[in-house]
């Protein structure tokens, strides 16, 4: 086997021997309040980010990741180049893809990787199952975004839009989107966004007790069993990410943006969804009309 192997990768029975034998790992996440374990990985034919499950619930949150990738494509959002399975099980998956590709896999007894292409920066939120919290600090990846020009964080905040107008017109709407999901290079000013394994085909009905989620961008309905989520749920959680973004702290107390933005914003987050703008589309009309661009 070569030392760039792994997008011709079907199955593998140890995950981390098998990456050291086709590559150097170079960074190891095993602290994901996600549930899953992801490697940094550089091989002659580039460098990668695996990600893979240590929880039965962090394992379906991948399978769901391989359907979101399938339905959507924008260059803000990284996609899974390639798929295949882990464990000692008889397992069988394909994957396909150098870039903009998408992968499948399956198996029995056998657990699942993701695989991504690396991309430089770091993500604003970075929670772990033993860290949470730590925005505000003035090194924390939030604080130093919150401190851009704004006419930079207005470009990375129409990025951000832009690419929920391609989940829009995939037909999901948005669970789980966060500064935990928004990854920034800050050397090239660039905004991108990962672990989207949540998204899902909408409109759909709670059948639990809430969504996953940070609370800071969730919408009332999110937290209803029952409730309808619509696109208007995303709507409420992408004006939440403005509001965020746009503020030069963590309380809300220092508005970096204009009146007619946060005007935006305040029918963006409407407690009822029907008082929100009807769509993703709706929102970035109104937001950049307000921005001016």
């Amino acid at each position: 086997m070569t030392r760039h192997d792994i997008l011709g990768t079907q199955h593998v029975d140890d995950l981390e021997p098998f990456l050291r034998s086709v590559g150097d790992v170079f960074t190891v996440f095993p602290d994901q309040d996600s549930g899953c374990i992801s490697y940094g990985l550089r091989t002659a034919a580039g460098s990668y980010f695996v990600k893979t499950a240590a929880t039965p619930s962090a394992a379906a949150s991948l399978c769901q990741a391989l359907a979101v990738h399938q339905a959507v494509k924008h260059p803000a959002i990284i996609p899974i180049v390639h798929s295949f399975t882990t464990g000692t099980g008889t397992g069988t998956g394909t994957g396909t893809g150098t870039g903009t590709g998408t992968g499948t896999g399956t198996g029995t007894g056998t657990g699942l990787a993701v695989v991504y292409p690396w991309a430089d920066g770091e993500v604003l939120y970075h929670p772990t199952k033993t860290r949470s919290g730590g925005r505000a600090h003035p090194d924390a990846p939030m604080a130093r975004f919150r401190r851009l020009p704004v006419p930079t964080i207005h470009k990375a905040l129409d990025v951000l839009l832009d690419a929920h107008l391609a989940v829009e017109a995939a037909g999901l709407v948005a669970v789980d989107l966060s500064d935990g999901t928004m990854l920034y290079d800050f050397t090239t000013h660039t905004m991108r966004l990962c672990d989207l394994d949540h998204y899902r085909p909408g409109p759909f009905t709670l059948e639990a007790d809430r969504l996953p989620g940070s609370t800071r961008y969730m919408a009332p309905e999110e937290h209803l069993r029952g409730a309808l989520i619509t696109p208007q749920t995303t709507v409420f959680t992408l004006g939440r990410a403005l509001r965020l973004l746009l503020d030069a702290g963590d309380t809300e107390q220092a508005w970096r943006g204009t009146p007619a933005q946060l005007a935006v914003i305040t029918t963006a987050t409407g407690p009822d969804p029907a008082d929100r703008h009807a769509t993703v589309s709706a929102l970035a009309a109104a937001w950049r009309t307000a921005t001016g661009t």
